[in-house]
């Protein structure tokens, strides 16, 4: 019965990142529990709720730029993506257009730039970070022109309080069985996008994508294909993130998502996504999500100066990615020896 038990522990283990992303879930448990002891604020349930729906951005995004690591790409538009989502969505409904039709116009808008991003990244081979830094002062631009360089007025003022609260609540203020909803639909997303890519063809050739290009071409995956529907994940969370962050502020902001194409990237390498691509887990990313907004809720319980947060969360980013190089770089020196 112990054998059994020790060989299913191994298997577990053995499943790629699945040791990475434990770290981060057993970090995380520790750097609750500490800040917890310096203010106990920390343990109440008010909190708790507001800190899950707090991280709900965050674990949104990092899921659109985990299948990029994946692969071995990164995607700096993400965050431009989500301001241009919040302002498009914003300025169509203080215009007096229906919240659902709004949000369709603002999806398609931003899986186009999904698509622009395969096309250059996945077929003109353009590297990564040149093809999505050009997309992303592309998609700022347009979240800076669709209301003539100003913030949106409030939304109600278009659509009506009574149609501006019912957006608000389903994405930002409202509550179904005492969960705000913000978390729900990330964790509906979250269960989509891990489904998608642990237990489907499409999730295998990603994995493949990142580990060796040349032998998955070899193997009859379509690079262009697969590189194309990764950015498509991305540009539709910073989508579902901007109608978010919208709601929240009940109005469009130009600045919505600023630098947060870099906080999906912590929250990733934080849960062992590796950015060298062919590794991670979106359980990993969770984790990692969890960790960046606990930290984060942390220092601001005992009154951290932001320098003090953001010093805090750099060092543990690379240090995540050190591990990860390390450990890479021993599986590489036995591999040899062998």
């Amino acid at each position: 019965m112990e054998a059994k038990k020790a060989s299913s522990l191994r298997r577990f283990f053995a499943i790629r990142g699945m040791s990475a992303a434990m770290i981060s879930f057993a970090a995380l448990i520790v750097i609750y529990i500490g800040f917890g002891i310096m203010n106990p604020v920390m343990f109440s349930g008010d909190n708790i709720m507001n800190l899950l729906r707090a991280m709900s951005k965050y674990l949104l995004i990092g899921i659109g730029q985990s299948y990029i690591l994946i692969t071995g790409n990164i995607d700096l538009s993400l965050g431009a993506v989500v301001g241009m989502s919040a302002m498009m969505a914003g300025t169509l409904m203080t215009h007096g257009v229906n919240p659902v039709v709004a949000c369709l116009i603002t999806l398609v808008a931003c899986l186009l730039v999904g698509v622009i991003n395969g096309f250059l990244v996945g077929q003109l081979k353009l590297p990564p970070f040149i093809a999505t830094l050009g997309t992303m002062f592309a998609a700022r631009g347009v979240a800076y022109m669709v209301n003539g360089n100003r913030n949106t007025d409030a939304i109600s003022s278009g659509i009506g309080k009574e149609a501006a609260d019912t957006f608000q609540n389903i994405f930002y203020y409202g509550k179904t069985f005492g969960i705000y909803n913000t978390f729900l639909i990330a964790m509906v997303i979250f269960a989509a996008f891990f489904f998608l890519l642990s237990r489907t063809r499409t999730g295998r050739h990603i994995y493949a994508v990142g580990s060796n290009v040349d032998a998955a071409k070899l193997s009859g995956v379509s690079v262009f294909g697969t590189t194309t529907k990764t950015y498509l994940v991305s540009a539709f969370c910073a989508f579902v993130t901007g109608l978010i962050l919208c709601a929240q502020a009940g109005m469009g902001n130009m600045e919505a998502g600023n630098t947060y194409e870099m906080y999906a990237v912590a929250a990733s390498v934080i849960g062992g996504v590796s950015p060298l691509g062919g590794t991670g887990l979106l359980l990993g990313t969770l984790g990692g999500a969890a960790v960046w907004q606990t930290l984060e809720n942390g220092l601001n319980m005992v009154h951290a100066p932001v320098g003090i947060q953001r010093l805090a969360i750099g060092i543990i980013v690379v240090f995540a990615v050190m591990i990860d190089v390390v450990f890479r770089s021993g599986a590489g020196k036995k591999a040899v020896k062998k």
